[in-house]
């Protein structure tokens, strides 16, 4: 019903900026809370940040300050501003969507993810 196409991820150095995209598309109804999820090796999988389609946030403890997470529900779309990077912050980003799409309940949707990788 509901597909989640993230981009923007890669390398950078430590103090550098990247911005992730994540792009909801198919039969959709409404999407509501989206949210940006990382796993690093060996680590359980964990919120990075948070937003409801009204546009309240919440962000992890670890990345308060640095990153900002902001959508347009026009197109459907989720981002992630991530400055001030640091090695710790590498892992594969997944977005996360809960969405109803146009025959079905509310569900909840992840992307395939990408690999941020910020070298010291």
């Amino acid at each position: 019903q509901v597909q989640l196409v993230e981009s923007g991820g890669g390398l950078v150095q430590a103090g550098g900026s990247l911005r992730l995209s994540c792009a909801a598309s198919g039969r959709i109804f409404s999407i509501y809370t989206m949210g940006w999820y990382r796993q690093a090796p060996g680590k359980q999988r964990e919120l990075v940040a948070a937003i409801t389609r009204g546009g309240s946030t919440n962000y992890a403890d670890s990345v308060k300050g640095r990153f900002t997470i902001s959508r347009d529900n026009a197109k459907n779309t989720a981002y992630l501003q991530m400055n001030s990077l640091k090695p710790d912050d590498t892992a594969v980003y997944y977005c996360n969507a809960q969405a109803r799409g146009l025959s079905g309940p509310t569900d909840n949707y992840w992307g395939q993810g990408t690999q941020v990788t910020v070298s010291s």
